[in-house]
Order: C-alpha cells, then structure tokens, then sequence
C-alpha cells in the first residue's frame, strides 16, 4: 500500500457549532465571506460571521421556529448563502440545501418531500413562491435574501438580522452532531427524489480528514464558483476555508472566473474537470498564435522541469509569469472534482507551474472518499484514501476492478423516508458506491465507471463506456460524446458512440485551412478521431459506429450527461 502519506496536525472539531465559534475567536476580525456582486450583506469577517449568525438565528426562534425543524435554502452563491446554512447548523435546524438550477416542479417537489416549513430564498425564486405558497401548505415562512424589508408575504432576512437582538453563544442550542443535520437531495422528479441525510459528525469527520491530506493556511483565498448546494463546493470550497480561518470570494458567474479570480487574487479554485480543459485549451490557443512563444514553450518546460527537480521551487513561477499574472498571481493549487480530469490536462497545467490534484467522492460520503496530496499523487488516479475512511473492491476481477465499498465516519445517515433504498445502499456495514475501481500496488485508487454503465463485449469482458469517453474528450472537434452498446446485423454487441461536435474547433480549422465546413469535413475529421481513439483501446474496446448529434446532450444541474434520458438516445 501506499507509503510516505505525510498527515498534518488539524484543530479537532464536534460539531459546526464548535467550527464557527472557534474561527470566530481565532480569526477575529480576519475575512471570512465575500461577494463579488452587489448583495444585501457582501462581506463579512469571521467575527461579524458569528454576529450574523447569532442575530438570524435568534430571529428564527423568535418566529416560534423549533429545533430540528426542517429548513429550505435556495440561492446563488453568496455570503447570505453561507450565514444561512451556518446559522440552521448553529441552531439546531435541518438544513435542506436546493440545487438553484432545478425546474419548478422539481424544486417544488424537494420542499414537499424534506418537510421543510420554512425557506430561505434569493429574489429570483420570490414569484414561484409568490405564486406556490397556497400548494405548498407545510410552509409557514418565507425569508427573503434579498428584500430589505418584510411585506404581508414574505420576511426579510436583512431586516431580521439588523434589529434581532441576539442570544450569546453559551446560549446557543445543544447540538447532538450524530442526529440528522441536512438533506440534500440528488433528483428532484416526482415520486422519485431521493434525499442524502448528512450528519454534522459526518462533514466534520470529512473536513478534518481532508485538511490532515490537503493543508489549508489562513492566508489561502477560495474562489467559489460550482454550485454550493451541492457538497463538493459546500464541504471543500465554504465549510473547509471557514474551518481553517481562510477566506471565500464567491464569483459573480463562471463567464466571470478569470476576471474574478484576478480581482481577489484567489490561491485555490475548485472545478468540474471541464472548466479547467477550457482554461488549458485557452492558455494553449494563445500560445499557437504567437509563434515566438509556441517555438520556445517546449524548451522552457523541459529547462524549468529539470530546475524544479533540484530544488528551484519556483522557477516555473518566474519563467511562465505572464501566465500566472491572468490567474492573479497568486494560484496556489487547482483542486478537480465531479469526474476525473484528463490526465493531459493535469500535467499540462503542471507543466507550466500551477499545482493540479484530484479527489474522488460522493453526496453520501460528506463527499471525499479519497485524494491527491500536493508532493503525492497521480494524474490518472483518484487518489489515496482519506485518514479514517476505509475502501475496499467488492469481488474484483481478474484485472483487480470491483464495486468500490466504504466505510468511515463521513458515510451517511441513509436516504431520507426511504429504508428500502438505504438498506440497499448498504452491505454488512459498507457502503456500496456503484463505482467501479483498482487499487494499484502503492495505493491509489484508479475509478473505471459506474457499475451501472458497463458494456459486456462478446468475449464476456466488461467496458466501461467512461474510459472511452476520456479519450474521445481529448480531441478538440469532440465537445460532448456518449459511448453505449448496440446490436449489429448479427446480433453481437458492438461499440457506438454519440458525438456532439466543438463548433469552435471546426471554425479555427475552416479558416486556418481555407475550406468549407460540410458534413463530409465533419465525418473526415471524427472518422481520424475514432481512429486515434481505437489505437489506445484493446480490440474489443474499439467504437465500430459513431453517429453525429445535432444538439447537446442532455444533463443534470452539475452538467453530468444523463446517460439514459430519452432525449439523449434520439440523434
């Protein structure tokens, strides 16, 4: 197994409760939260952080709001965002966090299905509760983000905390961290939404085993940019910067990230693997143009890459300045989540001295199970499992590839009114994640899919479509592909691929070359892509027919395509 995983030294923590107030007397007047856009409440250091939170909660209970009960919260990402989910955490509420990106049926249909009697909204959702609020009987009180003063329908969360008097800490609510503190739910269609219950024991467990692999410093500033209500961004990019008494600047948008990321001078961002293909793409189209930088590139990695290997730190740094200067200077390290990032990538933006590491996770594990450390990783695994957590392979194959199972102090407490769905989650005390995955001879874990997407080829070895998929992705003409299994005219299974082209890529190609765009160039151009594709697979991996798509495929709020949507197998 692995060896050499250096651990650090991380304040211990029971409870959010106990992280909010020892940040608050650490970090004092040291900032907290910060909103880039024009908000209510945009700022606040660690010390106002507590004050907001005592105020809204003691607010809370003043509306006759009793512990454990069930509380909404939809919004953007902002610091009004962040003092709300503190404040139900500190005052012994349960938090129901609700993917903003949700249809209205859908967001309608997680606040009947959490039993949530309050809500806690930014303004672009005050119509649908306008207009839903007699459906929606459960719901007592609506609490405006947004609204600096309360109207016969709605409260103001503003107005509330400017003239609460509040409760002292030692008067806050005793929080037992094992009971149920929130839930999150991963679908949103009716009759099938299906609620992840969270514990603070368990994101505590998590953000403490995390930082143990992964230092945060108090100087780190997180550029918060993917969805907070979701607990990638929840857990890693606001609870883990509070927890370590650094700071959060939540993005305008993600067309803004680089404008952004330059204005706060940001040391950590957090992504899905596509926003940083997008930058590495951009960053290398920038340099083909200038032919003075394209010839000298590759020699200054190799130079810079030997000067690093004896000891000059930051020599990549120096060299490749400009570079680090569109980031604002001061990028520390790239953390990718969501999927697995293209190895290329990774080691391209390594190349030119930003820190790149991956982790691997899910909504029922606080999320991270497993991840790369700064001084040890790998580019093409998942990573090294966390302190406390323990993974194993549920019946490998011959090639060592089995359901990964976990156990540890940051597994949920189940699905929320659903015993049939946890019991089946579970397996003697496992938790059974649905990936599939190795465990190479040092340790690291390597994922190969989901279990429920495997192909099973003719000579009765398993494919994961994912795998593929990878490869197509690294061609600039494939913005979007999905690999399935189809019936060929003798009924054998055969490799297809749905591909949904880079409009972008074809226009440079067009006008670099002087020739039309037609379907003929398409199907030349993705006819050389499955070909360069082929030559990496083992034979019975190989895509025999691919389709062009006319429009994007399908996908979920987290942009993860929704691989057996009806919309997605029409062409």
């Amino acid at each position: 197994m692995a060896a050499n995983i250096k651990m650090y030294d991380v304040p211990f923590i029971s409870s959010l409760q106990d992280m909010v107030i020892k940040s608050s007397q650490k970090h004092n007047k040291k900032l907290a939260l910060e909103d880039l856009a024009n908000t209510p409440i945009s700022k606040v250091t660690y010390q106002e952080l507590l004050e907001n939170i005592l105020r809204f909660g003691t607010a809370l209970q003043q509306l006759g709001i009793k512990e454990r009960t069930h509380i909404a919260l939809i919004g953007d990402n902002r610091v009004q965002w962040g003092i709300s989910y503190l404040t139900l955490m500190c005052f012994n509420y349960v938090v129901v966090p609700i993917d903003k990106n949700l249809t209205t049926n859908e967001i309608l249909n997680i606040i009947h299905e959490s039993d949530a009697e309050a809500i806690i909204f930014a303004d672009t959702y005050q119509q649908l509760l306008a207009e839903k609020k007699d459906v929606l009987i459960r719901l007592k009180h609506c609490i405006s983000m947004d609204m600096k003063q309360k109207n016969e329908t709605f409260l103001s969360m503003f107005e509330m905390i400017s003239t609460t008097q509040p409760i002292t800490v030692n008067q806050l609510p005793k929080i037992n961290p094992d009971e149920l503190g929130e839930i999150i739910f991963t679908s949103g269609s009716l009759g099938r939404a299906k609620g992840v219950m969270l514990s603070q024991s368990n994101l505590v467990a998590n953000l403490m085993s995390m930082t143990k692999m992964l230092f945060i410093f108090p100087e780190d500033k997180f550029l918060s940019v993917l969805p907070i209500h979701h607990t990638y961004e929840c857990t890693c990019g606001f609870l883990c910067p509070v927890y370590s008494g650094a700071s959060v600047h939540f993005a305008r948008s993600l067309k803004t990230v680089s404008e952004d990321i330059q204005k706060v001078h940001a040391t950590m961002l957090l992504g899905v693997p596509l926003l940083f293909e997008k930058m590495f793409r951009a960053i290398y189209k920038a340099i083909e143009k200038d032919k003075v930088k394209s010839a000298i590139m590759k020699p200054l990695i190799t130079v810079t890459d030997f000067a690093e290997k004896f000891g000059l730190k930051n020599s990549k740094k120096k060299i490749f300045h400009e570079l680090h200067n569109k980031f604002g200077g001061s990028v520390r390290l790239f953390i990718a989540g969501g999927a697995a990032p293209d190895p290329k990538v990774s080691k391209g933006l390594r190349e030119f001295g930003f820190n790149f590491v991956q982790g691997y996770g899910l909504t029922e594990t606080s999320p991270i199970l497993a991840l790369n450390q700064l001084d040890n990783f790998k580019d093409n695994a998942a990573g090294l499992p966390l302190p406390g957590i323990q993974i194993k392979i549920n019946q490998p194959d011959e090639e060592g590839v089995g359901e990964i199972f976990a156990k540890g102090p940051s597994i949920m407490l189940g699905y929320y009114k659903n015993e049939k769905i946890t019991t089946e989650a579970f397996e003697d005390g496992w938790f059974k994640t649905g990936d599939l995955g190795r465990f190479d001879e040092e340790g690291f874990l390597h994922i190969s899919g989901r279990k429920k997407n495997v192909i099973i080829a003719n000579n009765g070895k398993n494919i994961f479509p994912e795998e593929i998929e990878d490869i197509l992705h690294r061609s600039p003409y494939v913005l979007e592909s999905l690999v399935f299994g189809e019936k060929d005219d003798k009924h054998d299974e055969r490799i297809a691929a749905q591909i949904f082209v880079d409009a972008e890529a074809f226009i440079e190609y067009s006008e670099r070359n002087n020739v039309p765009i037609t379907e003929e160039l398409i199907q030349q151009k993705i006819s050389e892509v499955i070909k360069e594709t082929n030559e990496q697979l083992s034979s019975f991996k190989q895509i025999k027919k691919f389709y062009i798509r006319q429009q994007e495929f399908e996908k979920t709020t987290t942009q993860k395509i929704k691989r057996y949507a009806k919309g997605n197998a029409e062409l």
